[in-house]
C-alpha cells in the first residue's frame, strides 16, 4: 500500500484508534459522494458496502420515499444496523438488503429490482469491524487472529497462517503488503507455527516485530502494519472481490451502450472509493477502458480525496481515491 507514513487509516494502519461518530464509524467524503453521484427523487441506488450506514442514509434521503435503496454488505452485523438505521429516516425509501459481497452485484439484484441510477463501493470498512479486539484485524489489543469481514463464513487468518507454506506466505506479504521483509517475515512465522499454533494478534504482531530486528524501533509504521493488511486482503479476497464488481460494470456499460437491458440504467452514475494502490489500480485502468470504449465517461478528471480539513478530523480518510464514472447510452 502506498500511503503517507504515519498515516491512520482504515487499510494501513491497523493499530490505529478509531475516529467515529455516534454511529461507530465516520464516513469518509460524504459530501463529494452526494455531489458526484446526485441521486434524484424516486431514483434506485445501490450501496454496496453499507457499513454502519453513513453514506447510506444521505443517498436515501435523496431518493426519498418513492427511491429504492439497495444495501450489500459482507457484514451481517452492520448490514443489519445500516437497514435499521436508513429505515428509521422520514420518508425513507423501500430498502432492500443483500447479505453478500459484491462481486456479483448484476446476478444478485432482487427479481423486479429497478435498474440503478447510482452506485457507490466504498473499499474501507467500519470503525466497528477494526475497533473489536474479536473480529482480529487490529493489533492495538489482543484477540483471535480471524480478520473476516463476513464473520459467519470463511477461513480465518489463523487458519491461512497454518495452511499456506512459507513462499505462500512470503508472496501475500510482499504483494499485498508491500512488506521488504515479507521473505524474513514469513520464515519467522513458518518456524514458530512448527512449535505452537499462531492463533491471536498479539502472537503475530511480535513475530512479525522481532522478524524486523533493530529496523523496528526505526519504522515510522508499527512492523506488523502491512503483514494484517495483505493477511485481511488474503482472507478476504478483496482483489478477486473488486475485480468482479469492475467486471460487473464495464459488462453493464457495454450492454447500456448498445441498448440491451441491464442491471445499470441509461447514465448511471457509479463511484467507487479505495484506499491504497493496489485498489486504486484496478479501478483506474477498469473506468479507463469504459471511457475509452465510448461506453462511460469521467466524473473526476483526477481522483478525489479528502479535504486536509476532513483528514484533520477523521486520519482514516488520508489514503482515500474517489473516482466516479457515468454510463454514456
Amino acid at each position: 500500500m502506498m500511503s503517507n507514513p504515519g498515516s491512520c487509516d482504515d487499510h494501513l494502519d491497523a493499530g490505529c484508534s478509531a475516529t467515529s461518530d455516534a454511529h461507530g464509524h465516520r464516513p469518509v467524503m460524504l459530501g463529494e459522494i452526494v455531489d458526484l453521484l446526485a441521486p434524484r427523487a424516486g431514483e434506485s441506488v445501490i450501496d454496496l458496502t453499507a457499513g454502519r450506514g453513513g453514506h447510506a442514509a444521505a443517498l436515501a434521503a435523496m431518493v426519498g420515499a418513492t427511491g429504492v435503496l439497495t444495501l450489500f454488505d459482507r457484514d451481517p452485523a452492520n448490514l443489519s444496523y445500516a437497514c435499521a438505521r436508513v429505515t428509521a429516516t422520514p420518508l425513507a425509501p423501500r430498502v432492500q438488503p443483500i447479505h453478500a459481497d459484491f462481486r456479483s452485484v448484476g446476478l444478485m439484484m432482487p427479481p423486479g429490482a429497478p435498474p440503478a441510477n447510482a452506485v457507490l463501493a466504498d473499499l474501507g470498512f467500519a470503525s466497528t469491524q477494526v475497533d473489536d479486539p474479536a473480529r482480529g484485524l487490529a493489533f492495538s489489543h489482543d484477540g483471535p487472529l480471524d480478520m473476516r469481514l463476513d464473520p459467519t463464513r470463511g477461513e480465518t487468518a489463523a487458519q491461512l497462517v497454518a495452511r499456506l507454506d512459507e513462499r505462500e506466505l512470503a508472496d501475500i506479504i510482499f504483494h499485498y503488503g508491500e512488506d521488504p521483509f515479507a521473505r524474513r517475515i514469513a520464515r519467522n512465522i513458518a518456524q514458530t507455527r512448527a512449535r505452537v499454533p499462531i492463533s491471536t494478534t498479539g502472537q503475530l504482531a511480535s513475530l512479525v516485530r522481532e522478524s524486523y530486528g533493530a529496523r523496528a524501533s526505526a519504522s515510522r509504521l508499527h512492523p506488523a502494519t502491512r503483514t494484517f493488511m495483505a493477511l485481511r486482503i488474503a482472507v478476504n479476497d478483496e482483489l478477486g472481490a473488486l475485480e468482479g464488481l469492475v467486471a460487473a460494470v464495464r459488462d453493464a456499460a457495454l450492454a447500456a451502450a448498445s441498448g440491451s437491458p441491464t442491471w445499470l440504467a441509461a447514465g448511471a452514475r457509479v463511484a467507487i472509493m479505495s484506499f491504497h494502490s493496489l485498489e486504486d489500480r484496478i479501478v483506474k485502468r477498469a473506468f479507463a477502458q469504459m471511457i475509452e470504449a465510448g461506453w462511460a465517461e469521467s466524473l473526476t478528471r483526477k481522483p478525489v480525496e479528502a479535504s486536509p480539513t476532513e483528514v484533520g478530523a477523521n486520519p482514516r480518510a488520508r489514503s482515500a481515491k474517489l473516482r466516479a464514472i457515468r454510463l454514456v447510452r
